[in-house]
């Protein structure tokens, strides 16, 4: 998708989005509650997990819109100070972050009750749905960016890989096709990332960038992949037939006694 195709469609996206939380901002401005397990419920779970689409579709926007015309380096320079700039909010707000990540809930009724007193930091970087305190609570917001940071980071990572794709695609001589299957291909990704052969980077994006540089494209649930590969009685056939044929080659090419 192109970039301009990309900024229409994230900017169409959070203005519906801006329109759902107008209507969600009434409701829950006059609901009552049935206690404060649901109150928290909805301030920790329910209203961030909707609220981080309107963060992230709206920062894709301003990426898309501010995305530097110069050349690769100058957006490979200008994607990585976006990933900068949300570890930068993470760690600036660390404390919250690692009981947020933790699973932790001893604090739940101060982050996410509301008629908490708010630090003024939250405000700062919020939208104005933010700014009603029948509507807010001192930790949804954090959550709802913590989320969209999540996204974002995926995006950026993949935009990254794109632009090395694309230069590594374009200095070979030929673009190779990947002419065993999926299924293989899966296997050999599985083994490169547990060698880390890459370096720590995720599967996600160890994966985006074979299936460019082999000219595959396939939509996987890695997770059930994974599983379903740790089920077969043997669990590597493709891996082990790569050996296969490797020894057959160095034997046929070893000098004869």
């Amino acid at each position: 998708m192109s970039e301009g195709l990309i900024q229409s469609s994230a900017l169409s996206i959070s203005l519906l989005l801006e329109k759902v939380f107008d209507k969600l901002k009434l409701f829950i401005s006059t609901y009552e509650f049935h206690s404060e397990a649901d109150e928290i419920e909805f301030f920790k779970e329910i209203k961030p997990q909707i609220f981080c689409k309107l963060i992230y579709y709206r920062k894709i926007y301003n990426i898309e819109m501010n995305r530097p015309v110069s050349g690769p380096d100058s957006i490979k320079a200008y994607l990585n100070r976006e990933l900068d700039h949300i570890q930068d909010y993470n760690y600036k707000r660390l404390d919250f972050y690692r009981y947020y990540r933790s699973g932790a809930f001893h604090l739940d009724r101060v982050y996410f009750l509301r008629n908490v007193s708010h630090d003024i930091g939250q405000y700062t970087d919020s939208f104005y749905f933010e700014r009603d305190p029948k509507f807010s609570t001192f930790g949804d917001f954090r959550v709802a960016k913590i989320l969209a940071g999540d996204m974002l980071s995926q995006y950026l990572l993949n935009e990254l890989l794109e632009i090395d794709s694309n230069f590594f695609v374009a200095q070979s001589d030929t673009r190779l096709i990947w002419m065993d299957s999926k299924t293989d291909l899966c296997e050999l990704i599985f083994a490169l990332h547990a060698k880390g052969s890459f370096g720590p980077i995720s599967l996600t994006r160890l994966a985006t960038f074979l299936q460019k540089v082999f000219n595959i494209e396939f939509n996987t649930n890695f997770s059930r992949t994974f599983y379903d590969m740790s089920l077969r009685n043997n669990p590597t056939p493709y891996l082990d037939s790569l050996i296969d044929s490797l020894l057959k080659k160095v034997n046929r090419t070893r000098p004869k006694r």
